[in-house]
């Protein structure tokens, strides 16, 4: 195959033209609702309107007038509020499938027929004084990545919602030993953002019977309609808006911002989506033979850089800005995006939401039919404007090769780490006391800011589950130890950091490494597993983002502001890595310099610290612990140590 653009479909409109001029899909009015579509090779449209959205009568049906240019509209002088639809383009090749249009705001269950409704309807109480969960600067977040159904579904979780939308929304839940649970371990934690696995309409599941299987959902159906499936009633096109609406609300009223796994990259149907059936051949790359270009791994990947691929792109994720008040998004397989659209996306919504984070995956699954040099990919993160990456040199140094399931990492023991981790610190940029000839990994950022700092996440096995594999017979208190040095490391790097749900609680997944259709006994959160080492645990993680909250050079972003504040021990000791910090900022302690050392060492090490250290900041009690100046410092296995000066 020769890999090269398909150019058999006629030029764009003018971009400009097009996002003044064209307000696709649906708009609705008591006396009158209008459908206006993009279509540039159809002969003729059909608008179907139906009772219900599966099944049901068929009300009557209409013709849309062609404008020109490929725009199509019709309108209806009537109350059509409740009502469902279709569309039916006629092609080259005669009629298409009947299908809801791809701006379809709401459908009915499974995503066939779009749904007409009042707006004002979908307003919870409480809804016009809800805003944006604010950051002064995006390294102040603390990113906590969660599937709505993993979260309550486990019977010990004490929701009465599990698994939904309104699961989250519930307070004062409590497992069967009286610990808190959902929404109130969220805020028990302190993190700033739950990253929700997709919640956008996705294929696999039957919302008829939404438990019968599981899926993540990175196989999308309609882009800007909810999944059914996490709602209580999926056939009812406007309570899956509410009860998602109520959930934003309770997350914003606790301070918790949302962000959204979203997967423009590809569709979950590759013959028969819904862009195909409004315009075939037109929203995908393709070989010059013909063939589809597949950088997602899942058949196909959509042509970002075409104007009204873009343009929907753009429209889509406006509209759950504006409409659901999101505070961010998390693009899977960014590096199938072209730079121009992720920068137009980034100015776009930052007009909205000055707040508003946006990263994604650095990568994509396969070849492209696009050039990398027009991907953003990792490597053209320089290019990228407030846009962030992860970070997997950060992944694989804390734990190992993500590729080769037996490899060791700082955090399971492996030593000539330390100028990786050095380098990780400080969110993978330049610092003349790190060799970086002695590093595999290159410069990609251009700030902390555009770091996303991780060691677990949903794909691959959890850390509990890969320390498993590498430290095979020890005990459950030695990989705790493992996991706190991870969350450490994490919490205490420059750049945003990013933490898997379930972490806290040592999460397995029974050792499934891909658990994207495994069922809930494999993916929930085990809720009654937090007691005992694992309670305390969860606690050591809120106490490690109250500290990074609380001193705010954790939390830098310019390269130089860096350099000034972190400076290295010269001593080199393997498997330990020791890095002092300058402090400015008021914080509770009083403390203006402090020294961090971070162990993978299965047995006590001395360590000289400077004698201006006085204090040692214990993290489990967040108290200073005097240091006596005639005693050596005794550094614990699996361990990181705070030593202070106030």
């Amino acid at each position: 195959m020769t890999p090269t653009h398909n150019t058999s479909h006629k030029v764009d409109l003018d971009s400009r033209q097009i996002n003044q001029d064209l307000d696709l899909g649906i708009h609705y009015t008591k006396e009158k609702t209008s459908l206006k579509l993009w279509s540039l090779d159809a002969k003729r449209i059909i608008w179907r309107i139906y009772s219900n959205g599966s099944g049901g009568s068929l009300l009557f049906e209409v013709l849309l007038k062609s404008k020109g240019n490929g725009i199509w509209d019709a309108e209806i002088d009537k109350d059509l509020d409740d009502l469902y639809y279709t569309i039916q383009v006629e092609g080259e090749e005669g009629w298409l499938n009947q299908v809801p249009d791809i701006y379809a705001k709401s459908t009915g269950i499974n995503g066939i027929r779009g749904y007409i409704f009042d707006s004002n309807k979908t307003y919870p109480d409480g809804w016009g004084n809800d805003s944006y969960v604010k950051l002064k600067r995006y390294t102040d977040a603390v990113l906590y990545e969660m599937s709505i159904r993993d979260f309550t579904i486990h019977p010990d979780s004490g929701v009465e919602n599990s698994g939904l939308f309104l699961g989250l929304t519930e307070q004062n839940t409590q497992n069967s030993y009286g610990q808190s649970t959902g929404l109130d371990h969220l805020v028990e934690l302190g993190i700033t953002h739950v990253h929700l696995l997709p919640v956008a309409d996705f294929v696999s599941i039957d919302e008829k019977l939404p438990k019968d299987k599981y899926n993540w959902g990175y196989d999308p159906l309609n882009f800007n309609t909810l999944e059914g499936a996490y709602s209580t009633a999926p056939e009812n096109g406007l309570k899956r808006m509410i009860e998602f609406k109520k959930m934003v609300l309770a997350l914003h009223k606790k301070g918790i911002g949302v962000v959204l796994d979203v997967v423009y990259n590809h569709t979950g149907l590759i013959k028969n989506n819904y862009f195909e059936e409004l315009y075939p051949g037109y929203y995908f790359r393709k070989y010059s033979d013909g063939t589809l270009s597949n950088a997602s791994g899942c058949g196909n990947e959509l042509a970002t850089e075409k104007e009204m691929v873009r343009k929907y792109i753009i429209d889509s994720l406006k509209f759950w800005c504006e409409n659901y008040h999101i505070d961010g998004f998390r693009f899977d397989l960014m590096g199938i995006y072209d730079i121009e659209t992720m920068n137009i996306i980034q100015e776009e919504l930052r007009a909205i939401n000055p707040s508003i984070l946006l990263y994604g995956e650095g990568w994509s699954a396969d070849k492209s039919v696009l050039e990398e040099n027009q991907r953003a990919v990792k490597a053209n993160t320089s290019k990228l404007q407030n846009i962030a990456c992860f970070s997997d040199e950060f992944r694989d140094t804390l734990k190992g090769n993500q590729f080769n399931s037996n490899s060791l990492g700082f955090i399971s023991g492996l030593q000539n780490q330390e100028e990786s981790l050095k380098k990780a610190i400080i969110g993978g940029l330049e610092h003349t006391q790190i060799n970086n000839t002695l590093i595999p990994q290159q410069n990609w950022a251009n700030n902390a800011a555009q770091v996303v700092n991780y060691f677990s996440c949903h794909d691959d096995y959890t850390i509990y589950d890969k320390l498993s594999l590498v430290t095979p017979s020890e005990q459950n208190s030695s990989k705790i130890l493992r996991v706190k040095l991870a969350l450490a490391i994490t919490l205490f790097s420059q750049g945003i950091p990013f933490l898997h749900s379930g972490v806290e609680l040592l999460r397995s997944k029974e050792g499934i490494q891909n658990s994207y259709k495994s069922p809930d006994f494999i993916n929930q959160i085990k809720w009654s597993d937090k007691k005992g080492e694992i309670k305390n645990l969860s606690s050591y993680l809120r106490n490690l983002i109250k500290i990074r909250k609380e001193i705010s050079e954790f939390r830098l972003s310019e390269i130089e502001n860096i350099e000034e504040v972190i400076s290295f021990s010269e001593d080199y000791i393997p498997g330990i890595v020791n890095f002092s910090m300058n402090i400015s900022s008021k914080n509770r302690w009083n403390i203006h310099k402090l020294t961090v050392v971070f162990s993978n060492h299965t047995e006590i090490l001395p360590l000289n610290i400077s004698n201006e250290h006085s204090f040692q900041l214990d993290i489990e009690s967040l108290q200073l612990k005097e240091i006596r100046p005639d005693i050596s410092i005794n550094i614990k296995p699996l361990s990181t140590s705070i030593f202070v000066c106030l």
